[in-house]
């Protein structure tokens, strides 16, 4: 395998840090209108101006992204690895770290698309948000290429300070002060779980290294063991696997809709990931013992999301349930445990992001004059008003049930053949169950606008970036649906192989 200069592995993590610090100088500059006598001031900007210099902030944002997202490729595609850290690496740039690293920053970047107008919307426009949602981006880069404890830890605090903030960027809105509060105090205990865990696994193997933790671990020894289960909850917190799950409902109903995409895509990649490179490089001795514990997980976390979403009228905390029980369907391929698993889950994530962000995006496209429709009633007559809207939201809402012809049943299908393969039959029969049950709440919206009667008010036009990623989205919901293994139109575009690329690096 090629080597390049151990600096490669901060390209992508420089690329967002320095865009964050350029969007906070940036706001400064823009912000500053003359006086009357000409002499440089601070006064605040009105309206209008403030728009346009948060479509400029978007623009610098996304643009960071952009170069992160196309530095990962570049080293995905041409097979290079680089290792940052003297002597005993903390990053590593690899084949699986730039796909979550690509992964990652277009769930980012499509949520600054989903930000331009959405602020401005709910009136809550202000410079740093950018800043902050590339912070958060930039701790996800290091949780997901860290290959020690130290680098996972400091990723993993860079991710979450700065979504704390996000969560309660809605400062006028009760629930979201609320949400941040929940969050943060969720945060904090899973931090001091994790790092506890941390502890206990150094103390048991004397490295924190990933590669010196599987030599020293030699599968048993109470502290060890004590650590890894440690570990393993503070993990299943971040991906809000029951019954480590209470925080999501209110985090997801109370954040702004925008930062609740975010969360909902990129931490759970990144989390994820971080699960899967520990458990495959840090723990390989202890895989039967953890694939227990790791399908008991899913079973519960499929059950109970899916039963919890059927009584939500909140829009946002039945996808918040939702999410949880996508967790438990991950959790399936971790159950299984094979190299096909780790293929399948991976091309999970790729299929969740999109059809994710393609739900929030109809969520997020109308909100006007500071209000959000939240309500399953508030959707009530939409078709009659906004067809096309309508009928992309529906699109999103049969992949994410796993409807055949979506992303989302090609993503359940193929973690639904590694199971099999694995001999996890119950737990496929289990994802089945739950995804039957998860189409009586995913119509609900459909059957509120397609059979209901109007009754909120005109819904705001969709924006040119809100149109860009439903298109976007759309296409690749509708695309990988019937093309997860082929290339018909030539483009190079093989989901699953890219996924397999990934995965193949575990072994």
């Amino acid at each position: 395998m090629s080597r390049v200069l151990d600096v490669a592995a901060l390209a992508p993590l420089g690329f967002v840090a320095l865009g964050a610090m350029s969007i906070l100088l940036l706001e400064v500059a823009l912000s500053r209108r003359p006086n009357p006598e000409g002499v440089a001031a601070t006064r605040s900007p009105g309206p209008a101006a403030r728009t346009r210099i948060g479509t400029l902030l978007a623009f610098a944002a996304s643009g960071a992204l952009v170069l992160a997202i196309y530095a990962a490729c570049y080293l995905f595609e041409a097979g290079l690895q680089s290792d940052f850290g003297p002597g005993r690496p903390l990053l590593q740039l690899d084949a699986l770290s730039s796909f979550a690293i690509a992964l990652i920053g277009l769930g980012a970047l499509f949520s600054v698309w989903l930000s331009i107008t959405y602020l401005p919307a709910m009136r809550i426009l202000h410079g740093e948000y950018y800043a902050l949602l590339l912070l958060a981006t930039a701790g996800m880069f290091v949780m997901v290429s860290a290959v020690d404890l130290v680098a996972l830890y400091l990723g993993l605090e860079l991710a979450s300070l700065p979504t704390y903030a996000l969560a309660g960027f809605n400062r006028r809105k009760l629930r979201s002060n609320e949400s941040a509060l929940k969050y943060f105090l969720v945060g904090s205990f899973t931090s001091a779980v994790l790092l506890y865990g941390m502890a206990l696994l150094y103390g048991a193997t004397g490295h924190t290294d990933f590669a010196g933790i599987s030599r020293g671990f030699e599968g048993g020894g109470g502290l060890a063991l004590a650590g890894l289960a440690l570990m393993l909850a503070g993990l299943a917190l971040k991906v809000a696997a029951v019954p480590f799950h209470q925080w999501a409902p209110d985090v997801y109903e109370g954040a702004p809709t925008s930062v609740t995409a975010f969360m909902a895509v990129t931490g759970k990649a990144a989390a994820f990931v971080v699960l899967l490179r520990f458990l495959v490089l840090a723990l390989p001795e202890l895989g039967d013992r953890v694939e227990i514990l790791l399908a008991v997980l899913a079973a519960l976390t499929m059950g109970i999301g899916n039963l919890m979403a059927l009584i939500q009228d909140n829009v946002k905390r039945m996808l918040a349930y939702s999410a949880v029980a996508h967790a438990g369907y991950l959790l399936v391929g971790f159950a299984a445990g094979s190299a096909e698993a780790w293929t399948a889950v991976l091309f999970y994530l790729i299929v969740y992001l999109f059809m994710t962000v393609g739900v929030f995006c109809c969520v997020v496209a109308l909100a006007q004059g500071g209000r959000e429709w939240d309500s399953i009633d508030d959707f009530s007559g939409l078709a009659g008003r906004r067809p096309a809207l309508a009928a992309l939201l529906t699109l999103f809402l049969l992949s994410l049930a796993g409807i055949p012809g979506t992303a989302g049943f090609m993503g359940k299908f193929y973690l639904a053949v590694a199971a099999v393969n694995a001999d996890q039959i119950a737990l496929v029969l289990i994802l089945v169950a739950t995804s039957l049950v998860s189409v009586f709440y995913y119509l609900r919206l459909p059957v509120a606008m397609y059979m209901r009667r109007v009754r909120h008010g005109e819904p705001p036009e969709t924006s040119t970036s809100e149109m860009v990623v439903l298109a976007l989205c759309a296409a690749a919901v509708v695309y990988l649906g019937f093309f997860a293994q082929a290339d018909p139109a030539g483009m190079g575009i093989r989901a699953l192989d890219l996924a397999g690329r990934a995965a193949d690096f575990l072994h």
